[in-house]
């Protein structure tokens, strides 16, 4: 084999590759948010969940991108390890459709392909559009890999040292870690598959039955791009990568005792149904795939409780009042294209349910003089404002990122909810320093003025909780409470604005206590316009 045939073969690799990952990349910018919203949706029952894994691989053509997702998608708590089982089987059949491509000779396309991938992709102004160009693109140049691979590997068989190589490959020992090897080194068990097809098809092996067992090596190396995502994530995003290397050692130990007793009937009738070496090849993958998760899917408990072996112990838990701890960002955490916009909202929850924690208390330090509690706002005070910088330093790198176009487009809102947040806490702090000026001044309140301080923070606090539950759920009929919330604020402002002053007329309080109280009330109205303004933000994002 000579160097031209060599570079031709590494070439022809590297363009499958690419549109491999070009496909894969443009699929989930393009559609990436709305099959997160369905992973999430359709994943309760676990036979449901692994269709939707079986639909969901076969669109990115790419178990690894699905099953990297379903471990960020546990490390975020949107869906439990029995959830996760059901995908990730339905991921362990979907990437198979690759190889069946593969099999079919559409190489001759592939011009066509590439001609109206780059059509749409430059001249469409559309950006999802432009992402299915993407795609187009990706599949046209992946096939003119596939050629130019196939066109290579033809010389192979002059070459009597490779085919020496190749057919002394006898030891399924030995094929099914070749198999795992190369897969884990390219991290993608349909890229070898795809090799092995190609390379049975010019009959570079001695038996094609040894495909076989390279085909269940693939399938062990395939668990390295989801091991590898786990490492920095917690404990059950370890456990949901382990399922999916437990299922295929497992389903490869059944495999290959299957294929010890009885090869010649289960090699006969895959010939059967195949036209030849490179449709035998693909669809062996197939069947093995299938009957795996057949047989195994029954036993998905049993599978998840063995991580808990394999992955003990649990996380220290983060909680609202852990000072300067991220818990769903940061450079410990995974990190996931697909849902590093959920993770980033997670987060801006826990800052709003701090912030919102820390505007109680100053209000309850308002009323009690309570030093300590005083002390407890202001600490708590610098945590948000952390949190703030943290979740604007984590948004703006996400946005330099590869983003599903939806969740890219909503990023310049968040940055606004983070900074309304981080006002509200302000609000808190602002309203403990006139705690400790009423502590200095020896101010007491009235009876009437405590009470209504108290109707005023009841209506705030509803408008705060409300806007939080419409960043995590979305729901319009929110909007329209937070909006009739903030006309009652309003007016109740006003009204206590003017009982401030009819008490003042008639001596019923102090001028200090007046300033006191005329300063919180308005500080209780600008957190309802924060409160509003997270909802508008958030409204006009989900209106792009």
């Amino acid at each position: 084999m000579n160097a031209s045939n060599i570079l031709a073969l590494m070439g022809g690799l590297g363009l499958f590759l690419l549109g491999m990952n070009q496909m894969s990349d443009g699929i989930e910018k393009a559609a990436g948010a709305k099959l997160r919203s369905i992973l999430e949706a359709f994943t309760k029952n676990r036979l449901l969940g692994m269709i939707v894994g079986v639909i969901f691989t076969g669109i990115i053509q790419s178990s690894s991108a699905c099953t990297a997702m379903v471990v960020s998608f546990v490390n975020s708590g949107l869906m439990n390890l029995y959830q996760a089982a059901g995908v990730i089987f339905g991921a362990n059949i979907g990437t198979t459709i690759t190889s069946q491509l593969v099999s079919f000779n559409l190489s001759q396309y592939a011009p066509a392909f590439l001609f109206g991938g780059v059509i749409v992709s430059m001249f469409c102004k559309n950006e999802t559009i432009k992402k299915i160009g993407d795609v187009i693109l990706g599949f046209g140049v992946l096939f003119m890999g596939i050629k130019t691979m196939s066109g290579a590997m033809g010389s192979l068989n002059d070459s009597g040292q490779i085919t020496e190589v190749l057919q002394g490959l006898r030891s399924p020992l030995v094929a099914i870690i070749t198999g795992t090897v190369i897969t884990a080194i390219v991290q993608s068990s349909s890229v070898t598959v795809s090799i092995v097809l190609l390379m049975a098809q010019q009959g570079l092996f001695f038996d094609t039955n040894i495909c076989l067992y390279i085909i269940l090596g693939c399938n062990i190396g395939a668990c390295t791009t989801a091991l590898i995502a786990s490492l920095a994530g917690k404990k059950d995003a370890k456990r949901a990568a382990m399922i999916h290397l437990l299922f295929n050692i497992i389903g490869t130990i059944l495999m290959y005792i299957a294929l010890k007793l009885a090869m010649d009937p289960i090699s006969a009738g895959i010939h059967r149904i195949s036209t030849d070496d490179g449709r035998f090849v693909a669809n062996a993958h197939t069947i093995f795939k299938v009957v795996q998760v057949l047989v195994l899917l029954p036993f998905s408990g049993l599978i998840v409780k063995l991580t808990y072996l394999v992955v003990p112990g649990s996380d220290k838990k983060v909680g609202y009042q852990d000072a300067f701890q991220l818990k769903y960002i940061g450079d410990k955490v995974l990190f996931n294209p697909s849902t590093a916009v959920i993770d980033g909202v997670k987060e801006l929850e826990r800052m709003a349910s701090l912030a919102s924690d820390n505007l109680n208390r100053a209000m309850n330090v308002l009323i009690t003089l309570d030093e300590e509690e005083m002390e407890h706002v202001y600490e708590t005070e610098k945590n948000i404002n952390f949190l703030n910088k943290s979740i604007t330093h984590y948004l703006v790198k996400i946005n330099q990122s590869t983003l599903p176009i939806e969740d890219r487009q909503g990023i310049g809102a968040l940055f606004h909810v983070a900074n309304d947040i981080e006002r509200i806490g302000d609000h808190a702090e602002n309203i403990a320093d006139m705690a400790k000026r009423r502590k200095e001044l020896d101010v007491n309140f009235s009876k009437e003025a405590s009470l209504e301080l108290t109707k005023m923070l009841e209506l705030v606090n509803s408008m705060v909780e409300k806007a939080v539950k419409y960043m995590l759920n979305e729901d319009d009929a929110t909007v329209d409470e937070v909006i009739e919330l903030e006309a009652k604020v309003d007016m109740m402002e006003k009204q206590l604005q003017q009982q401030h002053i009819d008490r003042l007329t008639r001596q019923e309080c102090t001028a200090e206590a007046g300033m006191i109280f005329s300063d919180v009330i308005s500080g209780l109205e600008r957190v309802g316009d924060h409160a509003n303004n997270i909802v508008k933000y958030l409204k006009r994002r989900d209106a792009v």
